[in-house]
């Protein structure tokens, strides 16, 4: 209907020049500091304990049709083979007519450097697909006539250096081996590669609390590098405090709570920028869950 084609047309016009900075690269949240994993895959040899972990994103809340991203993802340490683990990657995302999905399985390997530093290696594996269904934007418009359906096998890999209390990291989750052309903005850059670089560090501070600076650096061919940096201080172990800065005019302030072998966060992220819809009226907002089982599970994850 031609109000749906206006309605998208605002939208496009609305979220463009977020668009345009971040362009809507894939997989970026706020609270990677906690869950670097969807990202790079050797991430889940940091911890020795099983886990599943969940990410629901909401951008720009209270514009219709603005861009929703959830996460799943699962790790397994295999106890046959050293310093290893197996898991699977879910990632779904929706921006108006634009549909995002894909699963990863993974295997991460890690060797040891020296008494307290590891290497760590990762290969993942799946399926991702793009779709977009235009053709309900306008009906017996011969412009809008054709939906698009789009499905790849994926490959990646990823590389940690990683300790007791520091990691760094680079890493592709999604090699892409063409590109699409004249696509949207979306499905154009979906198709290309990302390239992840990260890096975090624990710091033990007196009465009890820690401090955690990271930060995670985004590029992909024809669009500005982004990066994120962030600092989390965190009290006896269990509340956890913090903000994020992002190149792209966005700041977040996070706060999460380790309770058990669980790990809730929140996130409120809002544009810095005049020509930033994510404002503090439309700001984004991110809820994390975790779940850890296993021997070490009673001790809390802080890096």
């Amino acid at each position: 209907m031609k109000r749906s084609l206006l309605r998208y047309i605002k939208l496009l016009v609305l979220l463009a020049p977020a668009l345009s900075a971040t362009a809507q690269q894939q997989a970026v949240y706020t609270q990677f500091m906690d869950n670097m994993t969807p990202l790079n895959s050797a991430y889940s040899l940091l911890d020795p304990t099983a886990s599943v972990s969940t990410l629901v994103r909401e951008q720009y809340v209270g514009i219709q049709g603005a861009p929703n991203t959830f996460i799943l993802n699962g790790n397994l340490p295999i106890e046959s083979i050293s310093n290893a683990s197996a898991g699977l990657v879910v990632y779904d995302d929706n921006f108006a007519v634009e549909h995002q999905f894909l699963v990863n399985a993974y295997f991460s390997k890690g060797v040891q450097l020296s008494d307290k530093n590891y290497l760590g290696v990762s290969l993942d594996a799946g399926v991702r697909n793009y779709t977009a269904d235009y053709a309900g934007l306008a009906p017996g418009d011969p412009v809008f006539a054709d939906d698009i359906r789009e499905t790849m096998v994926n490959i990646g890999f990823g590389v940690m250096f990683y300790g007791d209390n520091y990691y760094f990291g680079a890493s592709v989750p999604q090699l892409t081996f063409r590109d699409l052309g004249d696509a949207s903005l979306l499905e154009n850059n979906y198709f290309r590669n990302h390239y992840y670089f990260s890096g975090g560090y624990l710091a033990h501070m007196e009465n009890n609390i820690d401090i955690k600076p990271a930060v995670m650096v985004s590029y992909v061919r024809g669009v500005p590098v982004a990066a994120d940096f962030s600092s989390t201080f965190y009290f006896a172990n269990a509340l956890g405090v913090g903000f994020d800065v992002r190149t792209t005019a966005e700041m977040a302030f996070i706060i999460s709570y380790n309770v058990h072998d669980f790990h809730i966060g929140y996130s409120y992220q809002f544009g810095t920028s005049d020509i930033n819809p994510g404002g503090v009226n439309n700001a984004t907002h991110e809820v994390t869950l975790s779940y850890r089982w296993g021997k070490n599970a009673a001790k809390p994850k802080l890096l």
